[in-house]
């Protein structure tokens, strides 16, 4: 239970830091954020895991690249059902924040000693 708490707190801290970073990604306060964090995750367990696994011959192809893009469609997903408070300006704005995302993420992560 301890580690689910901490991954959602990383996700939702995640998200805030990224839409400082990114222009056009907007969540708005700490609330929207942890929301955001339960979405993203129940998207990604569900259509996001289907997706990823009907494309592995094109992330083979691509070296992995294109699972940022499944990720940004997953972003801009979650961003319309939290239309709002959370929202992604368009598809690149998605890209390059799911790619900040990944980065800031995987950095808390190794700061907090999660593995």
């Amino acid at each position: 239970m301890k580690y689910i708490l901490i991954q959602w707190i990383i996700s939702a801290a995640s998200l805030l830091i990224v839409s400082y970073i990114i222009p056009g990604f907007v969540v708005e306060g700490i609330g929207t954020a942890l929301l955001a964090a339960v979405i993203i995750g129940l998207i990604n367990a569900t259509i996001g895991l289907f997706l990823k696994i009907i494309t592995i011959p094109l992330s083979i192809l691509t070296f992995g690249i294109f699972l940022l893009v499944i990720n940004a469609l997953m972003l801009m997903l979650a961003s319309s059902i939290l239309s709002p408070g959370c929202q992604v300006g368009g598809f690149w704005t998605a890209f390059f924040g799911a790619v900040v995302l990944a980065i800031v993420s995987m950095v808390l992560r190794r700061l907090l000693g999660e593995k």
